[in-house]
C-alpha cells in the first residue's frame, strides 16, 4: 500500500534542497573570490580559508592517490538512498528525525557533488585558536554534523506517549 508523500518524511525534501543550494552558492563564492590556500579574516578565530580535501573529515585519506574519490563517493551514495528510504518510512510529524535526515542528504549530495565534478571537496570554514587551527570544512560539513547531533539528542528526548506504548 502506498503512502501519500507528503504525510512521508519525503515531505522535508525542500530542506535537502535549501542546504544544496547554500553550500554550492557558498563554495561558487569562495572559488570566484579566493585564491587556493587564500586566508581572509572574517573575525577572531574565525577565517575564510579556500582549500581542496581529497579525503573525506579531516582530510582522511587524501593522500591515497585517487581511489579515495569514488570510494568516499560511493558511502555518500549509500547513506543518501538509506535515508531517503527511512525519510519515506517515516511520519512527516517526526520532525526532529526527518530535519536531521534531510540536514545530512543535503550535505552528502554538496559534498558528493564536489567529488564527482571537481575531484575534492571546497573547504573553507577555519576556526582557530592561536596557531591551532580546526580542520578546515564547508556548508554541507556543517549540516552533516547538525544532523548526526540532532539523531543523537533525539534518541535522548523520548515523548511520553511513545514509551507508554512500549511498554504496553
Amino acid at each position: 500500500m502506498r503512502k501519500p508523500l507528503l504525510s512521508t518524511g519525503l515531505r522535508w525534501l525542500w530542506l535537502v534542497l535549501v542546504v544544496i543550494a547554500v553550500d554550492f552558492g557558498s563554495k561558487q563564492w569562495i572559488m570566484d573570490n579566493l585564491m587556493l590556500h587564500q586566508s581572509v579574516p572574517v573575525m577572531p578565530y574565525f577565517n575564510l580559508f579556500y582549500a581542496h580535501n581529497y579525503g573525506a573529515a579531516f582530510s582522511f585519506l587524501a593522500d591515497k592517490g585517487g581511489w579515495q574519490r569514488w570510494f568516499f563517493a560511493g558511502i555518500a551514495i549509500a547513506i543518501v538512498v538509506a535515508l531517503l528510504v527511512m525519510m519515506y518510512r517515516t511520519a512527516a510529524s517526526q520532525k526532529l528525525n526527518n530535519i536531521a535526515y534531510a540536514l545530512i542528504v543535503g550535505g552528502a549530495i554538496g559534498n558528493l557533488f564536489d567529488r564527482a565534478y571537481h575531484g575534492f571537496v571546497v573547504d573553507f570554514i577555519d576556526f582557530y585558536i592561536g596557531d591551532w587551527h580546526f580542520a578546515t570544512f564547508n556548508i554541507a560539513d556543517c549540516a552533516i554534523c547538525i544532523g548526526a547531533a540532532l539523531i543523537v539528542l533525539e534518541g535522548f528526548i523520548t515523548p511520553s506517549g511513545k514509551q507508554a506504548k512500549e511498554k504496553g
